[in-house]
């Protein structure tokens, strides 16, 4: 039996994606309905059969000092930009805190894809000493984590969950283990992805995951949609930083709470999900019963829901046979219409996006997934943003990220109804 997790607070976030250089632009541009995805106009996408993506808006990064971003991947900047919104936004009550019980989690599925590629591009070019000595460090998975430790001196742990597209959801787990097992007393938690190159574009593309609606880039992603034909690949980061519920103000400190994190493994195929989403809904239960809750719990579902033809299928009987009778009305929003797929950043990303919009009492339309897919028996926002009943409780969400290798995490998200502005990262 599951035992119940303690609550997790999140007191800050930080956010830098295709819809948006923060938090506040991002959910302006997304109950705005707006579409992040563009057409590429780069020379190096000229060959390519797939130019289009989302990507983070220009100028997002101009706040890091010129050698920091010569000597780091985008992958790391793009983690570095967003947490420095979330410790800012936390700042009130990081103060004070022991640098030593402050642990930096940051997901990401691949890591430093573009300096891979424009470094065997120079090794290939120009030989062995056209490579840049700094290679291995701006590369390797972990160096987002390595950098936010660095930049704001956090001494209490970094790590780097690698489970492709779940790795940002895995390490909001990951951040409340820590929490509950007292071995921090702040997490700052997230995922980040830059694979918006010829190597990330032409890799997913020649296994025919990539939508190629080159024409029409605000309708290629379409999650759920009976006409979808693969994913939009974007990039961004999230970052959200977490406390132990009992070391917060319920009321005047925490923006939501993390309540419990279910997971699983396919054990099926490294890319394909396992097609009655058998698993998936292990995690999904396994989530609900650690937060000691029923489906009709639940006000919304945030789903995974990346446009391609099995994953959606998967996640919808997934969720049809964990939600039962539930799944009947609640209203279930995929972002991925609107944002793309961040892969690793994508869970951290969305689950701001998730707390946001439990907030605001509004779940998102999904963009571009009407008309639905027969197949999904789910009660999907097509015609445009639901109204969530004006209520004094906290409202509830289930949110889930899936990944290549089987990886299945669903996250339990609660936060309370609040008439105010959102606040500024």
């Amino acid at each position: 039996m599951a035992s119940r997790a303690e609550p997790t607070a999140v007191v800050g976030w930080g956010s830098l994606n295709p819809l948006g250089a923060d938090a506040d632009s991002t959910w302006t541009s997304v109950i705005a309905g707006h579409s992040g995805i563009q057409t590429l106009q780069a020379a190096w996408t000229e060959d390519l059969p797939v130019r289009l993506a989302g990507c983070v808006p220009t100028r997002a990064l101009d706040s890091l000092p010129p050698l920091l971003r010569r000597r780091s991947d985008r992958c790391a900047q793009l983690a570095l930009v967003a947490a420095r919104q979330a410790w800012a936004m936390a700042g009130s009550i990081t103060q004070g805190l022991d640098p030593s019980r402050i642990a930096v989690v940051i997901g990401t599925g691949i890591g430093g894809l573009a300096t891979m590629h424009e470094q065997h591009t120079q090794l290939s070019a120009g030989g062995p000493s056209r490579v840049n000595p700094l290679t291995v460090p701006m590369l390797i998975p972990d160096a987002a984590a390595g950098q936010v430790a660095i930049e704001l001196g956090l001494l209490g742990g970094a790590h780097t969950p690698v489970s492709a597209c779940a790795s940002g959801a895995e390490a909001l787990m990951l951040g409340q283990m820590l929490l509950n097992d007292d071995r921090a007393d702040l997490v700052l938690a997230g995922g980040t992805e830059a694979p918006v190159n010829r190597l990330g574009l032409v890799g997913f593309s020649a296994m025919r995951a990539l939508s190629s609606h080159n024409h029409a880039p605000e309708q290629a992603s379409r999650p759920y949609g009976r006409q979808r034909d693969g994913f939009v690949l974007s990039e961004g980061a999230g970052m959200l930083a977490m406390m132990r519920e009992s070391d917060v103000n319920r009321e005047h400190q925490a923006l939501g709470w993390l309540l419990a994190c279910g997971s699983s493994s396919d054990a099926h195929h490294i890319v394909a999900p396992e097609p009655q989403g058998l698993q998936a809904s292990l995690a999904i239960q396994d989530a609900l019963q650690r937060a000691d809750l029923s489906p009709s719990d639940l006000v919304a579902v945030q789903a995974h829901a990346t446009g391609t033809s099995l994953g959606d299928l998967a996640e919808a009987r997934a969720l049809r046979r964990s939600l039962g009778a539930a799944a009947d009305h609640l209203p279930v929003t995929a972002p991925k219409g609107q944002l793309g797929h961040l892969l690793g950043g994508a869970g951290a990303v969305e689950a701001i996006i998730a707390f946001q919009s439990l907030r605001a009492g509004i779940i998102p339309r999904s963009l571009n997934a009407e008309p639905l897919d027969p197949e999904v028996d789910l009660a999907v926002a097509t015609k445009g943003p639901v109204q969530l009943p004006d209520t004094q409780q906290e409202r509830l969400l289930l949110k889930n990220a899936f990944g290549f290798g089987g990886h299945n995490i669903s996250l339990v998200l609660a936060a309370p109804a609040c008439k105010s502005p959102e606040p500024s990262a």
